[in-house]
């Protein structure tokens, strides 16, 4: 056990911690769980996407994953989804078709006046 005031404050401090990022791990591991069962009962597959979602960005706020591998994983979990829909989603998706640009008429810069050089002035030695 460490005998110096702070030491002790680190050990409970980290103590403190460490519970929680077991608590964040544990909670984005049931999320990653649930998520694989209902892409393997294909049901309430968006609502289970938008829990690990959650779940990977609230681990990365406390610290518990690097922001990298939470946009990998989140990846990874957005091409499964669409995977075992079966192109359900992408039926879903209203695609805009492009606008149809006018042509308009070119129009030219009005130019700046030209300004006017001051008169020299005339010099009066002899």
């Amino acid at each position: 056990m460490p005998i110096i005031k702070s030491a002790k404050k680190r050990v409970r401090v980290a103590k403190r911690q460490s519970t929680e990022n077991t608590r964040t791990k544990k909670t984005l591991r049931s999320a990653i769980k649930s998520f694989q069962a209902a892409l393997s009962t294909n049901k309430n597959v968006d609502a289970a996407q938008n829990e690990v979602q959650s779940a990977l960005d609230t681990a990365v706020k406390k610290g518990v994953i690097s922001k990298n591998k939470a946009a990998r994983k989140k990846s990874q979990f957005n091409s499964a989804a669409k995977d075992t829909s079966g192109g359900k989603r992408a039926a879903t998706k209203k695609t805009a078709k492009p606008a149809v640009k006018k042509p308009t008429a070119k129009k030219t810069p009005a130019k700046k006046p030209v300004a006017k050089k001051p008169a020299a002035k005339k010099s009066t030695t002899k």
